[in-house]
């Protein structure tokens, strides 16, 4: 299927690893030219160099999308070597504070929005103007199972992603009849660096190894994961690949759940 994207701009955050990684491999793929971000010099590099484009479809950009002047620094690079990004897919975040509610500080909470709700809407207000100007662009932010059902031990999480999806729809509303479509995708339990660090707390507060601590979450927290397994990078990514197509050209304000079936709802 041609997605119609060939010399498209792509800005991926998050790029170094998991969804970001497995979604800037596929946009390379369908001919985009994908402009990768992360905030760590070392994570950076290696996705680069496991991606193995040249730096005519690839440029990789340090940032801390946390802080303003370097996400308007980020734009301005991707600008200079390609042009104005016509697609962004914002894969940054973090699990953030975890605990029962009455166990998280206001520091907690703060660092955990900052990053994973506040970063979005800088890096959207970044790349929006030039879309609008052109009167078409493509964004996907990723949100995640928990903005539509929260868990008690991650709620700082669980807010900033409910923030997201409703960024999304709202951007949808707003920007949609400019010929800007925003999209958002909500994955569960994805095998990334990020439940890696979670199985493998688990794996240690129960004396046992990984593959076990996956198996026992699926089985307690998970349930009506109907595959029993976690999700692949690339599975995600491919959903990513069409939002941000010519085929997905009437799709805008939508949320696509890639979790085997986690949200109980319809």
């Amino acid at each position: 299927m041609d997605l119609g994207i060939t010399d498209r701009i792509a800005l991926v955050t998050g790029g170094d690893s998991g969804i970001g990684l497995a979604t800037a491999r596929e946009l390379l793929a369908e001919g985009a030219r994908v402009v990768l971000t992360d905030q760590k010099a070392e994570g950076l590099e290696a996705a680069v160099a496991e991606l193995g484009a040249g730096p005519d479809r690839l440029l990789p950009v340090l940032a801390d999308l946390t802080v303003p002047a370097e996400v308007d620094a980020l734009v301005a690079q991707a600008r200079d070597a390609f042009g104005d990004p016509e697609i962004l897919v914002h894969a940054a975040g973090v699990t953030g504070a975890q605990g029962l509610f009455h166990e998280i500080d206001d520091e907690g909470w703060a660092s955990t929005i900052e990053i994973d709700l506040l970063a979005t809407v800088r890096v959207v207000r970044a790349v929006l103007g030039p879309m609008r100007a052109a009167g078409r662009g493509r964004i996907v932010l990723l949100a995640s199972e928990d903005g539509v059902q929260p868990y008690v031990d991650e709620l700082p999480y669980c807010a900033a992603k409910a923030g997201v999806l409703s960024l999304a729809k709202g951007l949808s509303k707003s920007y949609g009849p400019e010929g800007v479509l925003v999209n958002a995708v909500s994955p569960a339990f994805v095998a990334t660096p990020m439940t890696d660090a979670m199985m493998d707390k688990r794996a240690d507060e129960r004396g046992t190894d990984r593959d076990e601590a996956i198996r026992s979450f699926l089985d307690e927290e998970r349930p009506l994961m109907a595959l029993k397994r976690r999700g692949e990078p690339d599975e995600v990514a491919a959903v990513i690949a069409f939002l941000v197509s010519e085929r997905a050209s009437f799709v805008n304000g939508s949320n696509y759940r890639v979790d085997a079936g986690s949200v109980a709802t319809i």
